[in-house]
């Protein structure tokens, strides 16, 4: 299990231009790769939609050793109902704290050296006040649960996560697949587990020789499978196989064939530069005031 690893969370983004403020200003991570696509994908990355969408990777390095974000867009929408699934992503970085302080953008202290803030969209994001490390500063997700042990027994069990650190009082259990990754963190919110419209997508990358003993383990079991094994297209880059599962509360989680992934995933200097091209030419908010009306809420 030690050869799988943890590589990004999706987040549902209805603007781009204050994302990309935020990612880019104000944590401070770089423009990985940025890809557009005219409809849905087979495994539902940008959500059940079938119209045209973009998907941009950002993060503090490359996919192959930091966990990053992955912020699908789809043209024509404009908001997404936050649930109560994801309770925060955080990272170690003082230069981010003092980038939101410089530019104004909301922070409230929660703790010694922990501040709180939100991306566009109201996603939870922690900022510890504190030198950004050598390695990735990104140091957990914290997911919500309805039933802790199940949920544990799930993603260590049959997922082959090891349990780092367990917090009866908080009821919070932290794992991952070696100490060295960004780590999971399952937060027992004693109630159930409302995904809404915004809800994410954890993802994973393992040997793609264990895809299929993994698709069989979830049968057997008789988990969640929500797209079972297939392979997704990006033109000009590497094709992927993807499994994708949901947890005991529903939770999406992907997981691809490392060997693809990591051409899929290479860096692409242009990447800033396609993002900004994109947003210069997408007009639709323009349209819609126009036409005085509003983008779709999901």
């Amino acid at each position: 299990m030690a050869l799988r690893r943890a590589l990004h969370f999706v987040f549902k983004v209805g603007d781009r231009t204050k994302t990309a403020t935020f990612y880019r200003d104000v944590l401070g991570m770089k423009i990985l790769r940025h890809e557009e696509f005219e409809e849905g994908c087979k495994a539902t990355c940008n959500g059940p939609y079938d119209g045209k969408w973009s998907k941009t990777m950002v993060g503090f390095g490359p996919e192959d050793n930091h966990f990053v974000a992955e912020l699908t867009y789809n043209y024509g929408v404009g908001e997404y109902q936050l649930g109560n699934d994801f309770l925060g992503l955080t990272l170690q970085s003082s230069k981010a704290v003092s980038n939101a302080k410089r530019l104004g953008w909301p922070l409230t202290e929660v703790g010694e050296a922990l501040y709180l803030t939100h991306a566009p969209g109201g996603y939870p994001f922690y900022l510890v006040d504190k030198e950004q490390p050598p390695s990735d500063p990104v140091q957990k997700v914290c997911l919500a649960v309805s039933d802790l042990q199940k949920s544990t027994h799930y993603w260590t069990t049959l997922l082959g996560m090891k349990v780092m650190e367990k917090n009866e009082e908080k009821k919070t259990v932290l794992m991952g697949f070696t100490d060295t990754q960004c780590k999971l963190e399952l937060h027992d919110i004693c109630g159930a587990v409302d995904h809404r419209t915004a809800f994410g997508r954890i993802a994973f990358s393992c040997p793609r020789e264990q895809l299929p003993d993994l698709e069989a383990l979830m049968k057997k079991e008789n988990q969640k499978i929500l797209t079972p094994l297939v392979s997704l297209d990006t033109p000009g880059k590497a094709t992927v196989e993807v499994v994708i599962l949901a947890d005991p509360d529903g939770h999406e989680i992907c997981f691809v064939g490392d060997e693809a992934f990591r051409q899929l995933s290479m860096v692409d200097p242009k990447g800033n530069e396609l993002l900004d091209k994109a947003m210069a030419e997408d007009k639709s908010d323009e349209w819609f005031a126009k036409h005085n009306r509003q983008k779709a809420a999901a």
